[in-house]
């Protein structure tokens, strides 16, 4: 069974005047089966860290590691060719914003046939018919007229349900879900989060969470790691995280949760994490 390893990622891009580190020495890995969650800010190098595995990050990007293996291959160290048999078929993401992700010039049946047939080589008819399989799967109501839809004649959830759609389309053994529910009402989001997590169990999968919703965290995930600018704060299964977190980041961001409001406005992450650092 697959497993992802990390060790020591660290991630640079160039700069005008030198460099930035967006991701500072991260160490960690996800078993098969498992939900592994990683939670931060906005700017912790949460999916900056996921991009590297999946090798998208720009030409000004610098990566390097001391592993990083999925099944025991060396995701750093394979050809271009050897990496794309691997990503889109074993290894698959969600990125944020579907709309974004979707080319607006063609349905969403011919984009997701299009997985279908330079990843598995299936013929149009045999895509045609795996196509409305997987929007059935994922509940997009009418999924024979909605292969015929524009992104733009789609409302958010169904989007996304869309980009869900062609991750799982290959049958992968890791799926990286970068803040799915972003942008999306709060009904939606459990919508879309139950669905992930029915697939997960339904396809076997690894699934790798992104998020900054602690509550999403809880309801979901078997181990977290968290993340600040760039660095690894801690790691712990789910119910020792809340029940026992040791860094000092991860209490200021279970205190930031809605319901431990006491005044008209919470205080931010960074306000409390400073305010317990220097307690």
């Amino acid at each position: 069974m697959a497993q992802l390893n990390i060790r020591n990622l660290t991630v640079k891009f160039a700069t005008a005047t030198g460099s930035f580190t967006a991701v500072d020495g991260i160490d960690l890995h996800v078993d098969p089966g498992e939900v592994l969650a990683i939670v931060g800010e906005s700017g912790s190098g949460k999916s900056v860290s996921m991009l590297a595995v999946m090798g998208l990050l720009p030409d000004t990007a610098t990566v390097t590691a001391d592993e990083m293996t999925y099944d025991g291959r060396d995701l750093l160290r394979m050809s271009r060719s050897q990496r794309r048999k691997l990503i889109g078929r074993e290894i698959t993401m969600i990125f944020q914003e579907p709309i974004a992700s979707l080319n607006p010039s063609f349905t969403a049946g011919f984009q997701i046939e299009e997985v279908l047939r330079l990843n598995l080589g299936m013929s149009r008819k045999q895509a045609r018919a795996r196509a409305l399989e997987l929007f059935t799967a994922v509940g997009i109501p009418q999924p024979e007229e909605k292969l015929k839809s524009y992104p733009h004649q789609m409302s958010g959830g169904q989007s996304q349900r869309v980009m869900i759609a062609m991750a799982i389309a290959s049958n992968p053994r890791l799926l990286i879900a970068d803040e799915p529910t972003t942008a999306l009402d709060v009904t939606i989001q459990k919508q879309i989060l139950d669905l992930l997590m029915k697939l997960q169990e339904d396809y076997g999968m690894a699934l790798i969470l992104i998020t900054h919703d602690m509550g999403v965290v809880a309801e979901t995930a078997d181990r977290v790691v968290v993340q600040y600018k760039g660095r690894k704060m801690e790691e712990a299964d789910v119910l020792s995280l809340f029940e026992s977190p040791k860094s000092a980041y991860t209490r200021a961001l279970l205190s930031a949760l809605p319901e431990h409001a006491t005044g008209d406005r919470l205080p931010t992450v960074s306000e409390m994490f400073l305010r317990e650092d220097a307690e």
